[in-house]
């Protein structure tokens, strides 16, 4: 039997998540899917929340490079849907977002080198190739960029997870299926 989530409406959660669903809509224009059944729980929501937005040694496009990378690995359509979008805010093409999913960047070496050491990390659950690593850290990332990226991976394994269980609806236009 398939798990059925509801998505909370604003007035189904608690305060303290009303005043969350506040600052995300004044911020996003809509609470997206996956944020609202954050809000099933008294705490995970802003707990969520308070990772996502810590900050972190890598740039806005370094960490889309490794949320659609994990995303593709864990075949999590909602977050593949909702990065690409945030993706391209960044400034990648769509044709850039089918190659950082694929682990296959051309048009950047350092991205690629962060690109190939994050898909391993998500397939081996932490037992990294030593040559991905030597590689991510002779092309000019520093031990901080790699415990970030391992933070970051963790942080989108969760939302992976959360639509994997949930299958609440995707609410961000649909990420191309790769070719």
């Amino acid at each position: 039997m398939e798990t059925v989530f509801n998505v909370p409406q604003r007035e189904e959660v608690s305060a303290a998540n009303q005043q969350i669903f506040d600052k995300i809509k004044a911020t996003f224009g809509k609470v997206p899917n996956l944020y609202a059944t954050m809000a099933h729980s008294e705490n995970a929501l802003g707990a969520y929340l308070q990772l996502q937005q810590a900050p972190s040694s890598l740039t806005a496009r370094e960490k889309e490079v490794v949320n659609l990378v994990v995303s593709q690995v864990n075949n999590c359509i909602y977050c593949l849907s909702a990065h690409t979008l945030i993706a391209k805010n960044n400034g990648f093409t769509e044709a850039q977002t089918f190659e950082i999913r694929s682990a296959a960047i051309t048009f950047d070496e350092k991205l690629n080198a962060l690109a190939k050491l994050t898909q391993n990390i998500t397939l081996t659950r932490g037992k990294a190739d030593p040559v991905l690593i030597e590689r991510f850290l002779e092309i000019g990332y520093t031990k901080e960029n790699l415990v970030d990226t391992i933070v970051l991976i963790g942080d989108k394994s969760i939302t992976n997870l959360l639509h994997s269980v949930t299958k609440v609806p995707v609410d961000f236009p649909l990420a191309k299926d790769l070719a």
